[in-house]
Parts: structure tokens; C-alpha cells; sequence
């Protein structure tokens, strides 16, 4: 399909579904990298922020910022509210509030091949009512943990208390004076249950499965000396973030990498569980699988606050939910007011359909493929302009998901960006392209860590790995650094295409060349010296002979 000159002087349309870091980022990329403007995001919510509004961080602040906004922290570790007022005030900053379209959530899109465009259908999250837009490319920033998963446990829906996830924290249950259930002891469990039991007039019972590994907390809040020399040195801030990127992939090297570490640091960690939880637990912390194979977790003060007398562990394992509370495996009833879920996202779901040119949602591809697959995390063959932050195998268990976002949104502009410029109609990888990659991935990941427990970063827990990214930070840079023109096909982008496909064809050459430019001007400077050496040697010999 050849592009007609009115097509080439029309403005292409963005829309961005959600207001998440990922969201944000890839407004602000378009916004002040590309200079791009035709561009909406789509937020269920009443303000941006997107997973991060209800939980904290454990990845040091440094790291956990974008890289073009580094700011002075007091503390290494942000709380929820500081998270969330950091993306407010990027938002701001870059002036993104007039391309937000609140309270409205994206329903369905469906690509049609005719007009080369995405029919999306969203709804306002306030009045129900539904409207129709259109986009030349989709963009979606969801992320992984959007839609959150219960334990199938019977009775589910008898209890008469009140009863939420943590991932949508009901703020107008009142817990003082009641006694509360949490299901679940992963990394959101770990860090509110702290919280809610500092206060002696909620009894908290907390209902667990699997133990997970917990590493001592490396919080802390910074100095007034520290935050002065930063403001006055801005390039600390820059020099902390890198610190932080080079710890982060030595945990990758020793937890994830390296049994022989593995086995040295699993001891250290069950010498550190069992120092500092009460003495009754210590058989049911301690895990039993190996270390890495889960997320682990800081500690945030949770097994210190395992002594608290209104905190409590049951490990007997839920048979029922009834009216008035749990009835375990043993056969004890246990009443309660409240229950809390901590039992994480459906990480292996897309929550809408989104329908390409084959007619197939991305969540039947999915299904199709035994788990959510995707060509380096970013595109999906048959979604031709379709874009995922986030998406499938680009989580990892030792550095920050911002990075890995920013790396994205990185590959993701070069990829849009001839569509923008109206170069070409549409792109899509080749099916081929995203077989090989994902053999690739998954050769590496059944010799991981990854595979060795049931974990979320798995289907079913136990099933294909569908989350987990096999390799370093610096590897996954490198994977996603340009794309390779030669696994994307297009409408309209045949001449594009190959002049790509030239210019990458050449670049190993140029390198080379240059290289080589490099040896020569070494070898001559190095022919030089040594010809100055033997002439300056000859002239001391003969001044001294004289």
C-alpha cells in the first residue's frame, strides 16, 4: 500500500492506556523526546499514579525515578505518598494534565486493516456511559499488576464483614477496636501488616501459606549533611543512581546467577529470619525452596513485629470462608471483623480485549500460546501498532521496574516514531521474529532460578514462566537498545523498511571501519614515538660522545 500525500499530511493520533509510571513516562517521551503532541491517556482513576498510589518502594529512590528527573531524597526508600507525589509533579512539570482523560477506562480496541486504525471503546468510571475514538497506535501501559487475583477459596462471598484486596484498599473500613484477617504473607502483606498492628486495639490474624526469604532492611533516612552536599553537588544524584544500578546487578549475580553465593547468602538470611522472629515461628519462616525462585522481600519491620501480642500466624491452611469469619483445616472456626486479601495480581491476564488483524484478542494469543508471550516484552505479532510497557518476561527480581520501563518506552519511540512521521502506515513484528526470541528466553529460563518453586512469575504457579526476565539489567539494555528492522513488517513500509535494513547492515561495517581508523592512528602515533625516542636517544649519544 502506497501513502497517498493526504495521508502523509494528516496528524497521526496516540492513545496511552493508564497514568501508571509506565503511562507517564511514554507521555512525557512523546511529549519532550519526539516533540509529539496528538496524544491521550486514558486513566480509570480520578488521578494519575497507577499502582503506585497503594504501596511503597523497594528499590532505593534513586533508582526508582526516572532518569531525566532525579531528585534530592530524604530517605532511600519512598513511602507510598512520596511515590505518588513524585509522579504528580512530573506530570506537572511536563504539562501532561491536558492529555489526561480521567475516570474513563479503555474497554475494548479493535484494529481495522481498511483504515489502518484502532476503533477503541472506553467507559467513564463515574456514570457507566460509553464513547468511541479512534488511534493510528495503542500504547499499553497497564503493567503487570492491574488486576488483582483472590484465592479460590469457597465461600468467598458469604463473609458478611468487610472484605477488600490491598490492591484496592477500602479507606472507609474502620480497623481500630476490630479484629482483622489478612490472607496472604507476600511483599504487600509484609509491608501493611506492620502498619495496621501498630496499633494494640486491632488484633490482626494473618493467614499463611508459603514462607518467603526476607532480607534485612537497607532503609534509611539521609542525613541533613547528605541532602545539602546534593543540592549543592547535583551530580551525587547521578553518581547514587548509578551505585544503586551496579548493587542491583551484583544481587543479580549472587542471589539469581550464582549458587555457589546462593547457598552462602541462604544462610546468612536464615541466621537473620531466625534472630529476629519469635522463637515459635522459626520452623514455618525458614523456606524450604531455593532462594531467588520467588520475590524476595525487605524487611519492613515485619518480623520484629512478630513479637506484637495482637499479632498472630495461622499456617493451618483455609478450608472455608463463612459468614462470620475462616474456618481452617484443622476445623477451627475464627471469627473476624475484617478480611484483608494479600494474595497479589493475576500477572498472566489481559483484563480487556484488545483484537489485531487476525481477529484473535491478545488475551486468546495468549491462551493460544500457553501463557503470554510477547517479542522482547514490547510487541505482539497480529497487533500491528501495539505497543506493551511491561509486558510479558520484563520483570525482575533485582532491579527497577522504572528502568526496565524507561528502556522500553526507549525502543518503543524508535519503533513509532516513522509512523509518526508518517513514513509508513503500520508495524508489526514477524511471527518468527517472536518464536526465535522467546526460544531463546525460555532456553535461559529453564536453567534459571526461576523454575526451581511455584512463584507469580509462573502459570498457575507452576506452569511456563511468563514473567520473569532470565538475565541481568545491563542485558536487557542491550537486547532492547534499537530494534532489528529485520523482524518488523508493515503496510506502507517496504522502502522504509529497506533502507533500515541497509543502514543496519552497514553498521557492523562502519564499526569495523572505525575500529580500524582507531588501530592505525594507535600503530602510527606508537611508529611515532618511537621514532622520536631513537632520534632524541641518538642526539643524547652523540652530544655525549662530543
Amino acid at each position: 500500500m502506497l501513502l497517498d500525500k493526504n495521508y502523509e499530511e494528516s496528524s497521526p493520533r496516540v492513545v496511552i492506556i493508564g497514568t501508571g509510571a509506565g503511562g507517564l513516562a511514554c507521555g512525557i517521551s512523546l511529549k519532550h523526546k519526539l516533540g509529539f503532541r496528538n496524544f491521550t491517556i486514558y486513566e480509570k482513576a480520578d488521578e494519575v499514579g497507577g499502582t503506585w498510589r497503594g504501596c511503597s518502594s523497594d528499590v532505593d529512590m534513586a533508582f526508582f525515578s526516572l532518569s531525566t528527573d532525579l531528585r534530592n531524597w530524604k530517605e532511600s526508600h519512598g513511602s507510598q505518598q512520596d511515590i505518588w507525589e513524585y509522579w504528580i509533579s512530573l506530570a506537572k512539570k511536563y504539562g501532561l494534565y491536558p492529555y489526561i482523560v480521567f475516570n474513563h477506562m479503555v474497554t475494548s480496541a479493535e484494529w481495522d486493516n481498511d483504515t489502518q486504525l484502532y476503533n477503541i471503546v472506553t467507559k467513564n468510571t463515574l456514570t457507566g456511559e460509553k464513547s468511541t475514538t479512534t488511534a493510528h497506535i495503542l500504547i499499553s501501559a497497564i503493567g503487570i499488576l492491574e488486576t488483582p487475583r483472590y484465592a479460590s477459596i469457597p465461600g468467598l462471598n458469604a463473609f458478611k464483614g468487610a472484605m477488600f484486596h490491598s490492591a484496592r484498599w477500602d479507606k472507609t473500613v474502620e480497623l481500630k477496636g476490630k479484629r482483622g484477617g489478612v490472607v496472604g504473607n507476600g511483599a504487600s502483606a509484609t509491608q501493611f501488616v506492620p502498619i495496621i498492628s501498630e496499633d494494640p486495639s486491632v488484633e490482626v490474624l494473618q493467614f499463611c501459606r508459603t514462607p518467603h526469604w526476607v532480607l534485612p532492611s537497607i532503609r534509611k533516612t539521609y542525613s541533613p549533611l547528605w541532602c545539602r552536599l546534593v543540592s549543592i553537588f547535583p551530580l551525587l544524584k547521578l553518581l547514587s543512581r548509578y551505585a544503586v544500578f551496579f548493587k542491583s546487578e551484583l544481587m543479580y549475580g549472587t542471589v539469581f546467577a550464582n549458587p555457589i553465593f546462593r547457598g552462602l547468602i541462604t544462610k546468612l538470611l536464615t541466621k537473620y529470619i531466625t534472630n529476629t522472629a519469635p522463637k515459635e515461628y522459626h520452623d514455618k519462616l525458614v523456606p524450604k525452596y531455593t532462594l531467588g525462585c520467588k520475590r524476595v522481600i525487605f524487611d519492613t519491620n515485619y518480623l520484629a513485629g512478630l513479637h506484637r501480642p495482637n499479632l498472630d500466624l495461622n499456617w493451618d491452611g483455609i478450608d472455608t470462608i463463612v459468614e462470620d469469619g475462616i474456618l481452617t483445616k484443622t476445623g477451627q472456626h475464627i471469627p473476624l471483623d475484617v478480611l484483608i486479601f494479600a494474595t497479589g495480581y493475576a500477572a498472566d491476564y489481559y483484563p480487556f480485549p484488545i483484537k489485531g488483524n487476525t481477529e484473535k484478542t491478545i488475551q486468546e494469543y495468549y491462551e493460544e500460546q500457553k501463557g503470554p508471550k510477547a517479542y522482547r516484552g514490547t510487541t505482539v505479532p497480529g497487533f500491528p501498532n501495539f505497543f506493551l510497557i511491561s509486558g510479558p518476561n520484563t520483570a525482575t527480581g533485582h532491579t527497577s521496574a522504572i528502568y526496565t520501563t524507561e528502556v522500553q518506552i526507549n525502543y518503543i519511540m524508535q519503533l513509532i516514531q516513522p509512523i509518526l512521521e508518517r513514513k509508513v502506515l503500520s508495524l508489526e513484528v514477524s511471527v518468527e521474529a517472536t518464536d526465535e526470541y522467546n526460544e531463546k528466553l525460555h532456553s535461559q529460563l529453564s536453567k534459571s532460578v526461576f523454575t526451581q518453586c511455584l512463584s507469580w512469575y509462573r502459570i498457575g504457579g507452576t506452569g511456563k514462566v511468563t514473567n520473569a526476565f532470565p538475565s541481568s539489567a545491563t542485558v536487557f539494555w542491550l537486547w532492547l537498545r534499537r530494534p532489528d528492522w529485520y523482524h518488523y513488517w508493515g503496510v506502507g513500509a517496504d522502502k522504509w523498511l529497506k533502507e533500515q535494513r541497509l543502514r543496519q547492515r552497514r553498521r557492523p561495517v562502519l564499526r569495523l571501519l572505525f575500529l580500524g581508523v582507531l588501530v592505525l592512528a594507535a600503530y602510527g602515533f606508537h611508529t611515532l614515538n618511537v621514532k622520536l625516542l631513537r632520534k632524541g636517544w641518538n642526539l643524547a649519544k652523540n652530544s655525549t660522545d662530543i
